[in-house]
């Protein structure tokens, strides 16, 4: 394993959790894909930090529990752009 990949599981965990960062939110942080952050955190940074691949499963835990929440507020400001299209069609 290179240096820089056994590094990037500490860097990926510390990252999340100093900024409670989703798994994608992380992957767009350090250009990578969601699989890699998956695998860096779920199978490598136990082995090189335990205690903060503990914090890390924690966050997951979290954002798995609040995932409807996100994808409804999405879902919502989705439809309000659109309104706010037709609204400014109907103007002109």
């Amino acid at each position: 394993m290179s240096r820089s990949t056994e590094q990037r599981p500490v860097l990926l965990g510390e990252y999340m959790v100093r900024n409670s960062a989703t798994v994608r939110a992380a992957a767009k942080h350090f250009g990578i894909s969601k699989s890699t952050v998956h695998k860096d955190i779920r199978t490598r940074l136990p082995q090189l930090d335990s205690n903060l691949f503990r914090r890390v499963e924690k966050l997951l835990e979290l954002n798995k529990q609040e995932r409807h929440i996100r994808g409804g507020l999405a879902t919502r400001r989705k439809y309000q752009r659109q309104k706010e299209g037709m609204k400014e069609n109907n103007e002109q």
